[in-house]
């Protein structure tokens, strides 16, 4: 098969995660702290997946001028867009449970704001997933992984925040179903777009997805899981990160 529908493939795997927890948050009555703990989970996940995956990979390839501009690049990049999207009633995308959350999911345009923003959470990673393919030692699949968890939070929290601020299941599914598929695309491009290109740039794009999932990670996964988990955020946290890192180990022994 294609390296570059093979990219798509995994894209499109990592993204259905968001259909899936759209449909566990539209049919199941989960308690917010199981959610707040899934997504905490996910965020040391992730975060452990940036740290060896994508930023020593990075830096391996293209050294530290590429991968340290590439960062700020990414974090400043997601911000702004983040901040965008935010004001236009995507802010909470994340969450799944108080009145003032169904509110702004049910304000004018919110839906559009809150696919955006959820483009803008998984664009980046879908992207790196897709160029991890191009050493040609297959997917990085601690990456994939950390994607996957890191989706099913955002589809569930959602999607229940959504059915409460009375969205019909059409709505939700038509968003998640979309955004799922445009991360298969998204890797898709990533594959093809950097195919002929050179270690640096590669390096550079590696650690533009970083820069953005860390920025994405303190700016809403880590502070909403915190939110309703509290004490025990952190703790799930190291869990996730333990159990990425494990992984990777293991993996690449």
């Amino acid at each position: 098969m294609p390296l570059v529908i093979q990219a798509g493939l995994w894209g499109l795997l990592s993204g259905s995660a968001l259909v899936l927890g759209a449909l566990i948050g539209t049919f199941a009555k989960l308690p917010q702290r199981v959610i707040a703990g899934v997504m905490a989970f996910g965020a040391g996940v992730l975060i452990s997946a940036l740290s060896f995956d994508l930023m020593d990979e990075a830096y391996r390839q293209g050294g530290i001028a590429s991968t340290a501009s590439g960062f700020l690049a990414g974090a400043v990049v997601y911000t702004a867009a983040n901040v965008l999207v935010s004001r236009r009633g995507a802010r909470h995308r994340k969450r799944s449970g108080t009145a003032e959350d169904a509110r702004q999911s049910n304000e004018p345009g919110s839906g559009l704001a809150i696919a955006l923003g959820a483009l803008l959470d998984g664009i980046p990673e879908s992207i790196v997933i897709g160029v991890s393919l191009l050493e040609g030692v297959g997917v990085s699949l601690v990456t994939v992984a950390a994607v996957f968890l890191s989706n099913l939070p955002e589809g569930l929290s959602s999607a229940a925040g959504m059915r409460r601020a009375g969205r019909s299941k059409a709505y939700i599914f038509g968003i998640w179903g979309g955004i799922a598929l445009a991360s298969g695309v998204a890797a898709l491009i990533g594959n093809s777009a950097f195919a002929e290109a050179g270690p640096a740039t590669i390096a550079f794009v590696t650690a533009v997805a970083a820069g953005a999932i860390l920025a994405m990670l303190a700016d809403t996964m880590v502070p909403e899981a915190f939110e309703t988990a509290h004490e025990y955020a952190g703790l799930i946290t190291v869990a996730g990160f333990l159990a990425a890192f494990t992984l990777s180990r293991v993996v690449g022994a």
